[in-house]
């Protein structure tokens, strides 16, 4: 049992290994309602000391319920700021005891379970994580489907990300496909129009920071047009990363499956050079297919571990 700022952490699972991925399930509050995911990865780096991710859960399933995402068959509500922290503390001290991390870039990845900007608490973790480690390549990293009614939290993150980490920020809206019908089948929750996330991440960037991310997990009969992406994205302030939709539960029973080929990875396909050549710079990202059988790169070994347990 875990004890981080009085919050009680037990791992009750884990699963793969250290030089690819570490998948950890947590109870949280004694109680099996409130378990959590947190991943430890390498991220296809050879060095922990060149690159190291560590990925956290910020609710207790999602109240979003993507097509190809496992946490959102169930969700019992926000977890404290105590609880992510106890995730990330958790990680940082398996190789890092003293805290102090070397690590060159250490990205803090909110993508696990759960939609960040619905929790307020996540900007509190954020404003605390800035000066708990000793940690020069720390790299905050959301991951939002940019959902309705969470202006407050994108302004007060806007700011927290001026004061704290205008050197190296990486915000990820999930797109998934340019057609809003589509869109909507695939993330069936109110969220931003393409043009507000556009209008919002144009004035995110700014500074030094990193471009804004657009995220596309390519599954067949999922449109992206890049006269779209062109006309409503400004190249200079976003890239594209195209990833592969995982062989989670869900994602099966809807009948969604991996489109990416090796064209795509070669450059050949017609949606990758066409990006390209509107100077949109355009990450495929596909990964170890070994993490698939960890369940580092998909979801959710909880809901898996919730089974074998009973």
């Amino acid at each position: 049992m875990e004890m981080v700022d009085g919050n009680k952490m037990e791992i009750v699972h884990e699963n793969g290994r250290d030089d690819l991925a570490k998948v950890f399930v947590a109870k949280f509050r004694g109680s099996d309602r409130y378990l959590g995911e947190f991943v430890d990865s390498m991220s296809g780096s050879s060095s922990r000391n060149e690159k190291w991710v560590a990925i956290l859960s910020s609710q207790f399933g999602c109240p979003v319920g993507c097509r190809f995402c496992d946490a959102g068959d169930h969700f019992n509500g926000n977890m404290s700021s105590g609880e992510m922290l106890a995730q990330l503390d958790y990680m940082v001290r398996r190789h890092h005891p003293d805290g102090r991390i070397p690590t060159r870039k250490f990205k803090v990845q909110f993508a696990r379970m759960g939609e960040p900007a619905l929790n307020p608490a996540v900007l509190e973790v954020l404003e605390t994580m800035h000066d708990r480690y000793d940690a020069p390549g720390m790299m905050p990293c959301i991951s939002t489907v940019a959902p309705s009614g969470a202006g407050m939290f994108f302004d007060e993150l806007l700011e927290l990300k001026k004061k704290h980490f205008d050197h190296g920020f990486q915000l990820q809206f999930s797109i998934h496909s340019t057609d809003e019908k589509v869109r909507d089948w695939l993330i069936p929750h109110d969220k931003w129009s393409l043009e507000k996330i556009a209008d919002y991440g144009g004035n995110f960037m700014g500074g030094n920071g990193r471009k804004v991310t657009l995220n596309f997990a390519l599954s067949r009969n999922s449109p992206v047009d890049v006269a779209m992406i062109s006309e409503l994205f400004d190249p200079s302030r976003f890239m594209v990363k195209l990833t592969p939709v995982n062989p989670t539960e869900n994602a099966n029973r809807a009948g969604l499956t991996n489109s990416l080929g090796p064209d795509y990875e070669a450059g050949e396909n017609p949606v990758v050079r066409g990006l390209r050549d509107a100077d949109f710079e355009v990450v495929v990202s596909i990964g170890d297919l070994g993490e698939n059988g960890i369940g580092s790169n998909c979801g959710q070994v909880a809901g898996l571990w919730r089974m074998t347990a009973r």
